[in-house]
């Protein structure tokens, strides 16, 4: 068996995720993990029953890694580190006989149905492979390998692929000169953003071209495709999420006296001045209690797009499941397999990209081994 991996070294994204401690999942209900994934929670529910959470966690302590589940429910390993685990894999791999072969780069496929690699030097190899797990990833972070170069290799195969777009990321917002200038940086804490029906709570900051934090991050893929298809996109933004704006209302309604509108803000409802700066962009303050509220609890700010690609936590797109049987065999390239974020999924930030990553890893490569009449994986 060998591995044919486009870098110099292997598992540059999996080490660029453990920066930040290695989220590899989440210790919800699995009915509630699921359900993270949206649209496509019905079709990845079997493939992550297949391996749930549970499982990975076994596996990472097989392996000499064991995991821990932080304050927020979301698991870590011990060590808190990608490399450590990274090692382990490999170590794992190397005693089952895998070769791994760098520098080399998938090319698609030949009339034969060869699987063609490119090496270093560009030199193309055909190869007669009895069984292929393609896991080439999305487009996201392209400078660590991929960068979505697959998509045409396979739709020339007649692979239905959805576009790849920016999931996880920032959004760009058309800020004034001054108003950028002056609070870029500047947190936003424990507000609530809306597009739709969706919703997210946290904390978000301010950027000198838009905002970003986990609550934006969650929004992105609905705000990028909503823009794809040429409508506007518009988060509505909650700076009191615990208050109502009846209640807010009452508030504001108390005598101003002489202070100014700023002064009033900030003592009766402890607006900051950056959240009176963001109320101030949608024209002039209300003068009305309830007018007043009502843009406290839903300020819009118009999304001009989504952050690119190069930045982006990771990808929405990919392999649409429909072109893919119950193994993620490709119904249009008998014996080739797909996983990861190669298929048509979005996951949100909390371990689920990993999760789903790894869950479909297994249910390819136990397709794998089904068709080539082998041990299943356990």
């Amino acid at each position: 068996m060998t591995v044919y991996e486009r870098k110099p070294s292997v598992a540059r994204k999996f080490l660029m995720a453990g920066r930040g401690g290695l989220n590899i999942t989440h210790s919800e209900p699995l009915d509630r993990f699921i359900a993270r994934y949206g649209e496509a929670a019905d079709r990845l529910g079997p493939i992550i029953g297949a391996f749930p959470p549970q499982s990975l966690c076994d596996y990472c302590a097989a392996l000499g890694e064991e995991t821990f589940v932080g304050s927020s429910g979301r698991v870590f390993p011990k060590s808190f580190k990608a490399s450590p685990l990274l090692r382990a894999l490999l170590g794992r791999l190397s005693a089952n006989g895998v070769r791994i072969e760098t520098r080399a780069t998938f090319e698609g496929f030949s009339e034969s149905g060869a699987l063609l690699i490119a090496d270093a030097r560009g030199e193309r190899r055909e190869i007669a492979a009895d069984a292929t797990i393609l896991a080439l990833g999305g487009a996201s972070w392209p400078r660590l390998g991929a960068d979505g170069g697959w998509v045409e290799r396979l739709r020339v195969k007649g692979v239905e692929i959805a576009p790849l777009l920016p999931a996880n990321c920032a959004v760009v917002i058309d800020w004034p000169a001054d108003f950028a200038k002056a609070f870029e940086g500047t947190p936003l804490k424990t507000i609530a953003l809306r597009h739709g029906e969706a919703r997210s709570l946290g904390d978000i900051v301010v950027t000198r071209r838009g905002i970003e934090g986990g609550p934006v991050y969650a929004l992105a893929s609905a705000l990028g495709r909503a823009l794809a298809r040429g409508e506007g996109a518009t988060l509505h933004v909650d700076l009191r999420p615990s208050s109502m704006a009846e209640a807010l209302a009452q508030r504001l309604a108390r005598p101003r006296e002489k202070q100014s509108m700023a002064s009033f803000l900030r003592k009766t409802l402890r607006l900051t001045k950056l959240e009176i700066a963001l109320l101030r962009l949608c024209g002039p303050l209300p003068q009305a209690p309830d007018a007043l509220a009502e843009r406290v609890k839903n300020l819009p700010l118009a999304i001009v797009a989504t952050a690119g690609l190069e930045r982006a936590i990771s990808t929405a797109g990919g392999v649409r499941f429909a072109a893919l049987d119950d193994d993620l065999m490709l119904k249009k390239l008998p014996g080739v397999f797909v996983a990861g974020e190669m298929l048509d999924f979005d996951a949100p930030t909390g371990g689920y990209l990993l999760q789903a990553s790894f869950s479909s890893a297994f249910v390819a490569a136990r397709g794998a081994a089904r068709r080539l009449r082998l041990a299943e994986p356990k």
